[in-house]
C-alpha cells in the first residue's frame, strides 16, 4: 500500500482544539466519556383546554404540564403568544411545571395557552389549550305572548334561550314541574333552536308552555326556566291536510371526523306525519339512530359525507327537504421525525407529514423558536414544508426539533432530538470478531465498524502486511474486508484500522477455513391436486466440526413448523436429512421452494416449483346493469382457474344482507367457463338484491365472488292476489271482511294497499272500499240496513303506484249476528246427589240472527238475587247437562238460555230442583268373596244412613288394583247418578 496523507500538524492541533471546546457541553460527548446520558425534554402531560364556569365557586384553574428531561426541566408558559409573568405576587403560579391561576376572571384570562419545557439540551413547546368561560343567563322576565292556533292543525312554541355559552339542551313544560312534555311522533322538542312542534294540535294540549334551558359544562349543570305562554285553541272540526316540515336541518352541515351529527326533521299534518330517512347518494347505516325526527351519526366519517333527504308523509301527501353533511378533519400525523444522532459535517434531511381537511400546512421550531432557511452564504439550513435538510451539520444545529401541522381545526406537534456528535474511533461496543470460521471455496464478510464522528478511515492488514483491493480481496466503502473463493492459505490474524481527526484505533479477529457445505439430494418439482399429500427431499454433507441445520422457504417467506394445525412437517432422521412433508396441500401452498443447508460459516441450497391445481378462485368485479322488473343483466371478471380450467359459472342472489344465498334461473341457462356475463331471470319486482359468482372446474366449485352492490328491481303491478279472505263478527250494522297482509316479496311496488269487493248474495252489484297500507288486514264496512248474519261475496285483489293485481277467489262472509230472539222451554231440573243436578230442555230452532252455538244454563240458590248466579254454557246443541259441584241438601232455581257468537238469547222460565242429603260416610263391613270357575262372589254388611245422610240406593264395587303400565284412565267426567249393583 501507498502512504496515507496526513494532515498538517499545525492545523491538525487548531480543529482539536475547536472541537474540544465544543464538544464540552454535547451530549454525545459526555456519554463517550462516561457520564450520565443527557437528553432534551419530552413531554409526558400537556394542558388541555378548559371550560369553567363564570359562576364557579373554585377558586383556581390548573393548566398541568409535566416533561420527562435530563438534566430535568424548568417551565415557562405562554398566553395569546406572550411570556407570561410568574413572579411572587402573581395571580398565576408555577407550581412544578403546573400553571395555577388564582381567582380566574374572563376579562383576564380567557386566551389560549402553551408550556415550555427547557433543559441545556433544547426547548420544546406544548400543544395550545384555550380557556374558556361558560355562562347561561336568565330568560327574559317578561311576560310572554299566548300562542293561537286552531284545534287540528300544527303549532310551534319559541323558546327564545337567553345568551350562553357552550350549547344548551331543551325540555318543555306543561302547567307545572315535573309535567315534561313526551317525545311521541306528535310532539318534538329542537334540540337546535328549543322550539316546540306540535304536529297536530287537539283539546289535551290546551294549557301553559315553558321551556326548559340547560347548560352542561365540564363539572357544573344549571337550568332555567322561561315564563309560561298560554296556548289558545279555536274549536274546529279537524280537516286532514298534507304534511310541512317545519323544523329543517340546514343545506349544508360540517361536521368533524368521529364527531356526533344530529340532522332535524319535524313536520305538521294530518293524520300526523311519519318522518323517514334516506342518503340520496348512498345507503343508511343500520348502527346510526333513525328515530322519526332525528337521524344521528355517531361517529361520523368522510365515506358518510353526502346529501340526505328527510321525507314526511301521511294519506293527504308528502313533503321532503335535503341537505349535504360535509365532513372535514384535524390534523393527524403521516410520518412524524425521531430523535437522530448525526455525524458532525454529515448532511441530514428530516420530513414530516400530515393529513387533514382542509390540507394542513406545516411549520418547524428549534427550541422553540420559528425556523425558517438561512440565507448565508453556506446556505446549511433548508425549510420546505414538511422537508428540513442540513448541510455540513455542525454542533450548534443540536438541540430539540418540533413539526407543527395546522389547519382552522387544530394544530398538532411532533417533537425529536436533534444530537450532532465529534467521536474519536472506539471498538469497545462494536469490535471485529475474534474468531472468524470460513467456508473453503466460499466468501467472507469481516465487518469493521467503529464508532466514530466524523467516519473514520479504514484500513486493514493480515499480520504485519498492509492488505490492498485485488481479485480475491476488497475492502468496501464501509470498511467491511470481503475475501473470496477461500482457502487454508488465508487462515490468519487480521487487524481493522481506523482513523479519524478526533483520533485512531484497532481491533483485530483471528480467521479459520472450514470445509464447504453442498446439497447432496436437491428437491425435485411436483404437480399435485388439492388435498394431495407430497414429500420434497434434501439431503446435505458439511464440516464435521460444526453443526448442520436445514431452512425451508415459500416464495422467499420462512416456512413456520410450529404453528398449531399446519400442514407441514419436517424430517428428523438424521442431521444430513432435511426433507419436508406437506399435508392436505391446499392452494396456497404452491410455489417454489428453497431448501437451505447451513452452517455458522456457510450455506447451500436448492429449489424446487410445486404446483397445486384445485377449484378456482372467486370472481371478481360483479356489476349489475340494464336492471328491469323481474330480470337484471349481471357482469363479472374471471378469477384464478387454478392450473385447472373453468368449465362453468353459477349465479346467486340474497334479499337481505344477512339473508340465504339462493341459486337463481339465467339466460343462458348453463353459463360456460369462458363467458363473463349473463342475465338474471325470474327476480321478484321492487325487491334488493345482491348477487355473487361462483366458477367451477373438474375439481369443485371455488369460492363465491364478493356480493355485488345492493340494487332493487324495477316496480310491477302485484302478480299474486292476497290470501286467506275471510271475516264475520262484529256490531250490528257491520260487515267485517279479513285477510292475510301480503309479505314484501308479493308487493311488487310502493304505494301498496288492498282493493275490496262486496256485495249481497243474490246482488248483481258490486260495492269497492280502496283500502291503503301493506299491514292492514281487515276492513269494516257500517251500514244500519245490512240484516244480522247476511251472507256477503267477497273478492280482493292488491294494488301499488303501477296497478291493480289479480283478483281472489270469491268467498262468503256473513255480517254481524244478532243474539238468538227465542228463549228454551220445557226445562227440567232434578237433584240426583249431593252435588248435582241433571237439566234437560226442548231447543230452539235456528233463526235467521246467526249460528247457534249451544246453551247456557244458569243456576243460583234459592233466598239469593240472580245476578250471583253460576254459569255452565254446552259446547254443542245438546239439550241435557250435569250441573255439579253443587251444596248439598240445598234448593237451586234453574234457567236456560240460547246463545251464539253475538251473545246469549232470553232466559227460559224458571224452575227449581233440591239437591240430596250427603251420602253416608263408613264404608260397607264383612267384605268377602268367593271365587267359580266363571265369576266372583262378593258379600258385605249393609250400610244404614244416618238422619243427615241419604238413604241407600246401591253399591258400587271398586277394583283396587293399579292400572297396567301404559294403560291410560278416562279422564272424562263421570255421569250424573249413581250406579245400581246387579
Amino acid at each position: 500500500m501507498g502512504t496515507r496523507p496526513r494532515t498538517k500538524p499545525h492545523l491538525l492541533l487548531l480543529l482539536l482544539l475547536l472541537a474540544t471546546r465544543a464538544l464540552v457541553s454535547s451530549p454525545a460527548w459526555n456519554l463517550a466519556q462516561g457520564s450520565p446520558a443527557a437528553f432534551g425534554p419530552v413531554f409526558e402531560d400537556q394542558p388541555l383546554g378548559l371550560l369553567f364556569p363564570e359562576e364557579s365557586t373554585e377558586e383556581q384553574v390548573t393548566l398541568v404540564c409535566r416533561a420527562r428531561a435530563s438534566p430535568p426541566a424548568t417551565y415557562r408558559w405562554k398566553m395569546n403568544g406572550t411570556e407570561m409573568n410568574l413572579g411572587l405576587g402573581s395571580r398565576h403560579q408555577l407550581v412544578g411545571g403546573n400553571l395555577v391561576i388564582m381567582n380566574p376572571t374572563k376579562a383576564q384570562d380567557a386566551g389560549v395557552y402553551q408550556c415550555l419545557a427547557s433543559n441545556p439540551v433544547g426547548t420544546v413547546v406544548s400543544r395550545e389549550a384555550v380557556l374558556r368561560f361558560g355562562f347561561l343567563q336568565e330568560f327574559s322576565k317578561e311576560e310572554r305572548d299566548p300562542v293561537k292556533a286552531h284545534e287540528g292543525w300544527g303549532v310551534m312554541l319559541p323558546c327564545n334561550p337567553p345568551a350562553h355559552y357552550p350549547g344548551l339542551s331543551y325540555r318543555w313544560l306543561l302547567n307545572e314541574f315535573p309535567n315534561f312534555i313526551p317525545t311521541d311522533g306528535r310532539h318534538f322538542v329542537s334540540q337546535t333552536t328549543g322550539n316546540l312542534y306540535i304536529a297536530r294540535t287537539n283539546a289535551s294540549d290546551l294549557g301553559n308552555y315553558s321551556c326548559l334551558a340547560t347548560s352542561h359544562m365540564d363539572f357544573s349543570t344549571k337550568s332555567v326556566f322561561s315564563k309560561f305562554a298560554q296556548l289558545n285553541l279555536a274549536a274546529e272540526d279537524p280537516r286532514l291536510f298534507a304534511p310541512s316540515i317545519k323544523a329543517r336541518f340546514p343545506a349544508e352541515t360540517y361536521a368533524l371526523v368521529g364527531q356526533q351529527v344530529t340532522l332535524e326533521c319535524f313536520a305538521f299534518g294530518n293524520p300526523v306525519p311519519r318522518i323517514k330517512w334516506r342518503k340520496v347518494d348512498g345507503s343508511l347505516s343500520p348502527q346510526w339512530a333513525t328515530a322519526e325526527p332525528t337521524l344521528q351519526i355517531p361517529s361520523v366519517s368522510f365515506e358518510d359525507e353526502g346529501t340526505y333527504e328527510c321525507e314526511a308523509e301521511n294519506s293527504r301527501g308528502r313533503d321532503t327537504v335535503q341537505g349535504r353533511i360535509i365532513v372535514q378533519a384535524q390534523p393527524e400525523w403521516l410520518k412524524v421525525i425521531s430523535d437522530t444522532e448525526a455525524d458532525i459535517g454529515a448532511n441530514l434531511r428530516w420530513g414530516c407529514a400530515a393529513a387533514g381537511k382542509p390540507r394542513p400546512t406545516v411549520r418547524w421550531l428549534r427550541n422553540g423558536e420559528p425556523l425558517a432557511s438561512q440565507g448565508s452564504a453556506q446556505n446549511r439550513v433548508e425549510v420546505s414544508a414538511g422537508d428540513l435538510r442540513f448541510s455540513k451539520l455542525s454542533l450548534e444545529d443540536s438541540g430539540m426539533y418540533q413539526c407543527v401541522a395546522e389547519n382552522k381545526h387544530g394544530t398538532i406537534y411532533a417533537s425529536a432530538e436533534l444530537a450532532v456528535q465529534a467521536l474519536a474511533p472506539d471498538f469497545r461496543q462494536n469490535p471485529v470478531r475474534r474468531l472468524i470460521p470460513a467456508a473453503r471455496g466460499g466468501e467472507i464478510s469481516i465487518a469493521c465498524q467503529p464508532r466514530a464522528a466524523p467516519k473514520a478511515t479504514v484500513l486493514w492488514s493480515k499480520g504485519t502486511e498492509i492488505l490492498v483491493n485485488s481479485s480475491r480481496l476488497t475492502v468496501t466503502p464501509d470498511g467491511t474486508l470481503v475475501i473470496r473463493n477461500i482457502s487454508r492459505s488465508d487462515e490468519g490474524r487480521y487487524t481493522c484500522f481506523a482513523e479519524n481527526f478526533m483520533g485512531k484505533a484497532n481491533s483485530t479477529g483471528v480467521l479459520s477455513v472450514r470445509d464447504a457445505t453442498k446439497i447432496t439430494l436437491a428437491p425435485s418439482s411436483a404437480d399435485i391436486n388439492l388435498g394431495d399429500n407430497l414429500t420434497l427431499q434434501c439431503h446435505a454433507s458439511h464440516d464435521p466440526t460444526m453443526d448442520l441445520t436445514f431452512t425451508w422457504t415459500l416464495d422467499d417467506f420462512p416456512i413456520d413448523f410450529d404453528k398449531p394445525g399446519g400442514h407441514y412437517r419436517r424430517a428428523s432422521v438424521k442431521e444430513t436429512v432435511g426433507d419436508l412433508t406437506i399435508l392436505s396441500a391446499q392452494l396456497r401452498h404452491g410455489g417454489t421452494y428453497e431448501c437451505m443447508a447451513q452452517t455458522v460459516v456457510d450455506s447451500a441450497s436448492k429449489e424446487a416449483t410445486v404446483l397445486v391445481r384445485g377449484p378456482p378462485g372467486p370472481p371478481g368485479g360483479v356489476v349489475v346493469r340494464d336492471i328491469g322488473d323481474t330480470t337484471v343483466q349481471l357482469s363479472w371478471s374471471r378469477g384464478f382457474d387454478n392450473h385447472s380450467p373453468i368449465a362453468k359459472y353459477t349465479l346467486q342472489a340474497r334479499t337481505r344482507p344477512a339473508g340465504k344465498w339462493k341459486q337463481v334461473r339465467t339466460n343462458p341457462a348453463n353459463i360456460e367457463g369462458n363467458a363473463e356475463t349473463a342475465q338474471v331471470l325470474g327476480l321478484t319486482p321492487w325487491m334488493d338484491y345482491e348477487f355473487r359468482v361462483l366458477a367451477s372446474n373438474i375439481l369443485g366449485t371455488g369460492e363465491p365472488s364478493g356480493p355485488s352492490s345492493r340494487i332493487r328491481t324495477k316496480e310491477a303491478v302485484p302478480s299474486v292476489a292476497p290470501s286467506g279472505l275471510g271475516g264475520g263478527g262484529g256490531a250490528p250494522g257491520e260487515l267485517i271482511v279479513n285477510w292475510t297482509p301480503m309479505s314484501r316479496e308479493y308487493q311488487n311496488g310502493d304505494g301498496f294497499g288492498y282493493l275490496l269487493s262486496f256485495r249481497r248474495q243474490g246482488s248483481s252489484s258490486w260495492q269497492t272500499a280502496r283500502v291503503p297500507g301493506a299491514d292492514t288486514q281487515y276492513f269494516v264496512y257500517s251500514n244500519e240496513s245490512i240484516r244480522p248474519y247476511t251472507p256477503f261475496e267477497v273478492k280482493i285483489r292488491s294494488y301499488n303506484r303501477r296497478g291493480d293485481g289479480p283478483e281472489s277467489l270469491t268467498a262468503t262472509v256473513y255480517s254481524a249476528e244478532e243474539e238468538p230472539r227465542v228463549a228454551p222451554t220445557k226445562v227440567w231440573a232434578k237433584g240426583i246427589s249431593s252435588s248435582e243436578m241433571n237439566v234437560t230442555w226442548e231447543p230452539v230452532q235456528q233463526d235467521m240472527n246467526g249460528v247457534l252455538l249451544g246453551y247456557e244454563i244458569r243456576y243460583w240458590k234459592a233466598g239469593d238475587k240472580e245476578a250471583a248466579a253460576d254459569r255452565v254454557r254446552t259446547a254443542g246443541l245438546e239439550t241435557l247437562a250435569c250441573v255439579t259441584g253443587l251444596h248439598p241438601n240445598t234448593k237451586y232455581h234453574v234457567t236456560v238460555r240460547a246463545y251464539n257468537r253475538a251473545g246469549t238469547g232470553p232466559a227460559s222460565p224458571s224452575t227449581n230442583a233440591t239437591t240430596m242429603k250427603p251420602p253416608p260416610q263408613r264404608p260397607p263391613g264383612n267384605i268377602s268373596w268367593t271365587f267359580s270357575s266363571s265369576s266372583l262372589s262378593i258379600r258385605w254388611d249393609p250400610v244404614v244412613a244416618l238422619r243427615n245422610e241419604s238413604a241407600v240406593t246401591g253399591y258400587k264395587p271398586q277394583e283396587s288394583s293399579k292400572p297396567k303400565e301404559g294403560a291410560t284412565q278416562d279422564s272424562r267426567p263421570e255421569l250424573c247418578g249413581p250406579l245400581p249393583v246387579t
